[in-house]
């Protein structure tokens, strides 16, 4: 038994909220500078007025409440952004640590909280980043074994299995189609996944990414404001979320 094993259930659901605050305001930090070309460790400050932030005005979520959303010199707003991912990366936590205490509800944890800025660049800027991918990647290999008690062989053909699908895909859709239908992320980030969970649970993230997808789809078709065929789909968001959601799913649909 670990040290988060024996954390009381309230206190580990707590802490982990508290920690996905913290780590939300770095990946609301990373997601918004380093598009843009901005160093992702520079001081924050106000992008009205460039007045840099004391350490009081960088409490997650309490700061902003504060505030009311406004920087305290030129009250310019405050791109609620960084209080909306501050919120879902605690949600992270706190849901991982609620529905699976101890710690494989820790790495469950941590498989959300390096996807989530992968979701979002893609949401935002359909890029996702090889860095991040091969973080991903690595990390899983190293951490994710008691996750779904995959071992390390099948994690690597995971990987493998990801990484091919997804870039036979792609060239299926290029020999057909005449043109790019996946960007060149998407596969790197499926192989990334299979490093976390296995060759086995793959399908299933594979089907609710691309069921995910189907309904984005949907939607956007009946908004109408841009034909379906010429909108880019941003798969890396549906494969983040189906990766997130596969691991407690994965375990009830292959009990014996």
């Amino acid at each position: 038994m670990t040290f988060l094993d024996a954390l009381p259930f309230g206190t580990g659901v707590a802490l982990a909220a508290l920690t996905g605050l913290v780590l939300g305001s770095f990946i609301a930090t990373l997601v918004l500078r380093w598009p843009a070309g901005r160093s992702v460790l520079g001081r924050s400050q106000c992008d009205d007025c460039g007045r840099v932030l004391r350490a009081i005005e960088l409490v997650p979520l309490l700061s902003a409440m504060v505030a009311r959303g406004c920087c305290r010199k030129c009250r310019a707003a405050i791109d609620p952004f960084h209080w909306r991912v501050e919120l879902g990366s605690a949600l992270i936590g706190a849901t991982a640590l609620a529905v699976m205490p101890g710690t494989t509800g820790w790495i469950w944890a941590l498989l959300g909280w390096m996807l989530l800025p992968l979701a979002l660049l893609d949401a935002r800027h359909f890029w996702l980043p090889d860095r991040l991918n091969a973080l991903l990647a690595v990390t899983g290999l190293l951490l994710a074994g008691p996750l779904l008690g995959a071992s390390l062989l099948d994690r690597w053909i995971g990987a493998l299995a990801g990484g091919v699908i997804l870039s036979l895909i792609a060239w299926g859709y290029r020999c057909t189609r005449g043109g790019d239908g996946m960007g060149g992320g998407d596969p790197k980030l499926v192989a990334a996944i299979g490093c976390w969970l296995g060759w086995q649970a793959l399908p299933l993230m594979l089907l609710l990414a691309s069921l995910g997808g189907i309904v984005w789809a949907l939607l956007v078709q009946r908004k109408g404001d841009q034909p379906l065929a010429q909108r880019p789909v941003p798969f890396g968001v549906f494969a983040c979320t189906a990766a997130f959601a596969t691991v407690p799913f994965w375990p009830l649909i292959s009990a014996r």
